[in-house]
């Protein structure tokens, strides 16, 4: 009975004992609706732009702006533009990384923010065929995201795509912060 004490005694502590965290991995990140959603839509964008690219000029990626102050974003908006691009370069487009440039309208906290009038310059000054702008609406529950590849000679839209998220904590940490 002696020695069965001090085991049953560890064995209701252990059983009190919180859980270890899982720790994030790649695994688990990569199956987030957030980075999968993003994905998606980016190879929606590939599958209505083939044929319509030359392979040898650049793209350009604006950050996604919240669509109610268009001269506004949050982390957000700058991860969707960022994984957009990411996977359209995976997909083999030539996509320029504005962030190393100099003449796009910088906003601070904002990312690159081009306005309708400089995106134009912008594309002809860099050689670029298309630009991808988006924009994305909160409502209590989701947050709607809107994705187009533009023409930036003539505004033409030459693909776009709409998907919703659900405002879950991730994305709801990734809205709060502006």
């Amino acid at each position: 009975m002696r020695a069965a004490l001090p085991l049953l005694a560890l064995a209701l502590l252990a059983g009190c004992a919180t859980p270890a965290k899982d720790e994030p991995n790649y695994a688990t990140v990569a199956s987030n609706q957030f980075v999968q959603a993003n994905y998606k839509a980016a190879d929606t964008l590939l599958t209505q732009l083939n044929g319509k690219l030359a392979a040898d000029k650049p793209m350009i990626m604006a950050t996604v702006v919240n669509i109610d102050a268009l001269d506004q974003t949050s982390t957000l908006g700058r991860l969707v533009s960022e994984q957009i691009s990411t996977r359209m370069a995976q997909g083999g487009l030539k996509m320029l990384e504005m962030k190393l440039r100099n003449s796009v309208y910088l906003k601070r906290n904002q990312g690159e923010l081009m306005l309708t009038r400089e995106i134009g310059e912008v594309a002809h000054s860099h050689n670029a065929q298309a630009v991808v702008v988006g924009s994305y609406a909160e409502t209590s529950d989701m947050v709607f995201i809107n994705i187009k590849v533009v023409q930036p000679q003539s505004n033409f839209v030459l693909a776009g795509h709409d998907y919703v998220l659900a405002k879950e904590g991730i994305v709801r940490s990734m809205l709060m912060s502006r």
